[in-house]
Formats: C-alpha cells, structure tokens, sequence
C-alpha cells in the first residue's frame, strides 16, 4: 500500500500503533547499521534507503530520476515488508533460483534464529515484531557498503544488458 506521505515522519505519523512498532524498531535498526554513503527518504511511497545521485548519478535503471534503491519498510494492508535489494540485487549466480551469497547468507542466518522467514526475492513480510530477525537484518544491512552496491549493481546491469549506454564526452 503506497502512502503519500512526503517526508518519513508524516509516513511514521500515519501508522497506526501496532505498525508504528514494527516499522520503527525496523527502522531503527537499518540506521544503526547503513554506511554513510546510503540516505533515508520516501521513495515509492515508503521509507527508503538509496545510494543518492551525487554517488551514483546514473540513479535506478529503471527510471533514472530515482536514485538507486537499496532497502525499504512499507505498512501493507497485511503485514509489514522489509525490502532489501541490497540482499538479491538481481545479481545471483545460481541461473534457477537467482540467489546470491548474501541471500543464502541471509535466508541462513534468519532460519538459524528459529524464526519463520516469509520471503520473495527481496522482501521480507512480517505480521508482528516478534517475527523480525533484528539482529540478522541488522548483519545484512552492515555487509553491503554503498560502493560495493554500486560495483555490484553496475556489474548486473552489464552483465543482463540493462546499462545504459553513456553520453560520449566532446
């Protein structure tokens, strides 16, 4: 469910309280553990961690006027989604399944907790906070700096054919 807030804590204000607990405690631990290079903000009507424009002008490649997702928190109408492109990146090495190191990684570490993991590609949907692995999403959030995201998403883009090609200089 897309909001219209336009700044995070109009978002945050909107929630009622048992979703302002989630999102929150989520929230908290993303800024505990983002790299500098990474900024909060709304983007696609939820918070949104991204590498800014001024790191990685190109932005998404998909609309190039949005700087490059990385993570984000949405309240849907049934749970919480925790979304970590950063973690599945659309860069696997396994032809079938899609899966990088850093999702096994994850999908390891979160199972290890005892915790049920309702996952798709790159997000995660929790119904109470009790649910949320913190620590792990924590580690998960830590190990992927904003330049290597960088190198890893430009080495997708090359490798699927999705770069775009970049004005010659004169």
């Amino acid at each position: 469910m897309q909001s219209s807030a336009l700044t995070v804590a109009a978002y945050l204000a909107a929630l009622p309280p048992d979703r302002l607990a989630i999102v929150s405690a989520v929230r908290s631990i993303v800024l505990a553990n983002l790299d500098p290079g990474y900024e909060e903000g709304m983007q696609y009507g939820m918070i949104g961690y991204y590498v800014p424009h001024r790191l990685y002008p190109d932005g998404y490649h998909t609309d190039s006027r949005q700087p490059l997702p990385f993570a984000a928190i949405a309240s849907q109408k049934q749970y919480v989604s925790i979304y970590l492109m950063g973690v599945y990146c659309g860069c696997g090495d396994d032809a079938v399944t899609g899966e990088t190191p850093d999702s096994r990684w994850f999908r390891d570490a979160w199972l290890a907790t005892g915790r049920k993991l309702d996952m798709g590609k790159s997000c995660v949907r929790v119904r109470k906070l009790d649910d949320v692995a913190l620590d792990v999403l924590g580690r998960a959030i830590a190990r992927i700096p904003a330049q290597a995201y960088i190198e890893r998403y430009r080495e997708m883009l090359a490798r699927t054919g999705k770069a775009r090609p970049r004005p010659r200089a004169r």
